[in-house]
């Protein structure tokens, strides 16, 4: 990753959705990119994505859902919740921080860390 230099914008990938092109457009505005940092961008832009589509499948049907075995968490709950790990693990790859006006909330520091024990 090098400071950008006036060269041509990097086209955005096809099938992102606004919160996917919103972290590719940060992300290529002012950095230039190898081709195997820009896979990368993309995957944590379609990440994003899904994210968001949870968090809306979520909205709409509510925390708890019904099934054959009664109410239970709703399973996107808990997928969104690996899909924000995952992002953040792509995100620190490239050194990309978090963006400023992010809907995500942001992850919450451990309390304690224990040391080894003998």
């Amino acid at each position: 990753m090098n400071a950008k230099q006036s060269q041509p914008a990097v086209p955005t990938p096809w099938g992102l959705n606004a919160a996917g092109r919103k972290l590719w457009d940060s992300g290529t505005a002012d950095f230039d990119w190898a081709g195997h940092e820009l896979a990368i961008l993309e995957e944590a832009c379609r990440t994003r994505d899904r994210i968001v589509q949870m968090d809306a499948a979520v909205a709409s049907d509510g925390v708890m859902i019904s099934s054959s075995q009664g109410d239970r968490v709703h399973p996107a709950i808990a997928e969104a919740r690996q899909q924000r790990l995952a992002l953040a693990r792509l995100l620190a790859t490239l050194g990309i921080p978090a963006l400023e006006e992010d809907v995500l909330p942001p992850a919450r520091k451990a309390r304690g860390v224990y040391g080894m024990r003998r």
